[in-house]
């Protein structure tokens, strides 16, 4: 008897593959049941992120007296968090599929903690700087694996839900923060509230050692090709440039309403208030807008109705007397394409390639956020307001849609014939 068994198909199927397929359906349906706690792992392991970018700005005059330096320099101190993804963030999915999904995280937050005990420890704003770039580098690799876990997870089940809650982990690390970090940094010290930082980066770093596990396809994917063709290339260029200056938009909000407000009379403490609104309620809409798109079944209708809307409220914001409205309804609209667009990656890639096309992806991201926030400024001093900032955001948000229709007509993202 022939060694493989056919089943009219032309094509042998050993008795090795059928095992893995039967551990595949056996392994699939109990995935379908635990894929939940799963993204739960990896939301609390991402909120250290978050957290961690937020530990400068959080204490900022702190940080102001004991080190000598004015904002600029905190400013610097902030962005230099994201300056590593422009570099890294490509060779950051190559060696996920190098050393595995697991291993490159680890390392990450290894990183992170390595770049949070220099800043603790650090008493020269050098030494700062330093830390910061080693935390930041953690945090790209951070960022784009576990993008590329859930998508693993969920490809193919509720990946615009999964791909929203997943991203919220960003504004709840951030939350987190505002809450704890300042008491922390006024009773004791800068330094403690780095601490504090690696400190729940080192239990995060124990969570995931301890409950992360692979999907049940990986054994079976785990020989496919790495490579991208040139259609994917291009797919997943468009998807990263329509998340980028959607973020570019998102970034408007929170770098130029606050002195908007302030031209328009506000004191600087009631516009910092009355913008952080924004953030909060994106907390509802970012999993609304990924829940809607899954029961819709319709993710491309709610990425470009809020984006239009999203734009349509930001040109008001400037231009509206009653301020807080606007904020309100902007908080709850701009989030619900955030899903949407985090599942068009899904769309053109395979696990086999997963890793590397989602560092391409955020590459572009990460230089649409180096250049999109400098741009916005220029706009503002060229028009003599910052309300012209909030406008060219809203101008970039309103490209997304259009950009959409560029990446469904790729040959990578059009379906295939079954």
């Amino acid at each position: 008897m022939s060694a493989t068994t056919s089943f009219g198909t032309g094509r042998g199927l050993t008795g090795v593959d059928c095992g893995l397929r039967l551990r595949s359906n056996l392994w699939g349906s109990e995935a379908l049941r635990n894929r939940w706690g799963i993204l739960a792992v990896l939301f609390l392991v991402r909120l250290t992120m978050g957290f961690q970018f937020q530990s400068v700005a959080a204490v900022a005059p702190l940080l102001g007296r004991d080190f000598g330096v004015g904002l600029a320099d905190i400013g610097i101190l902030i962005g230099l968090y994201f300056t590593p993804g422009v570099v890294l963030a490509l060779p950051g999915g190559a060696i996920g599929q190098r050393f595995g999904d697991k291993a490159t995280v680890l390392g990450a937050l290894l990183l992170m903690l390595i770049g949070g005990v220099a800043m603790a420890l650090s008493t020269s704003w050098s030494g700062q700087i330093a830390g910061r770039l080693i935390a930041g580098a953690g945090g790209v690799l951070l960022n784009v694996q576990m993008t590329k876990m859930v998508a693993d997870w969920f490809a193919g089940h509720e990946i615009a839900t999964a791909m929203a809650i997943f991203v919220n982990s960003w504004p709840a690390g951030i939350a987190v923060a505002l809450l704890t970090l300042p008491s922390i940094g006024t009773a004791y010290g800068v330094g403690a509230v780095h601490l504090a930082v690696v400190a729940l980066i080192g239990l995060a770093t124990a969570l995931l050692a301890a409950a992360y596990r692979p999907p049940p396809n990986s054994v079976i994917t785990a020989a496919t090709s790495a490579r991208l063709d040139r259609n994917t290339v291009i797919a997943v260029i468009i998807a990263g440039l329509i998340w980028g200056l959607f973020n570019v938009g998102i970034a408007a909000i929170f770098s130029f309403g606050p002195s908007m407000l302030v031209e328009h009379g506000w004191s600087v403490t009631a516009a910092g208030s009355a913008i952080s609104i924004v953030l909060w309620l994106t907390v509802i809409s970012v999993p609304v807008g990924g829940f809607l798109a899954d029961r819709t079944k319709r993710p491309e209708f709610i990425l470009v109705a809020g984006c239009i809307l999203f734009a349509a409220l930001m040109i008001l914001l400037s231009r509206s007397g009653a301020v807080i409205a606007v904020v309100i309804a902007l908080g709850l609209a701009c989030g619900l394409p955030a899903g949407p667009i985090l599942g068009l990656p899904a769309r053109v890639l395979q696990p086999g390639n997963r890793a590397v096309g989602m560092g391409l992806f955020f590459t572009v991201y990460y230089a649409a956020m180096m250049l999109g926030p400098a741009a916005g400024g220029a706009c503002a001093k060229w028009a003599g307001t910052a309300g012209a900032a909030l406008d060219f955001g809203a101008a970039m948000i309103l490209a997304c849609p259009l950009i959409l229709w560029g990446f469904n007509r790729t040959p990578a993202a059009v379906p295939k014939a079954a």
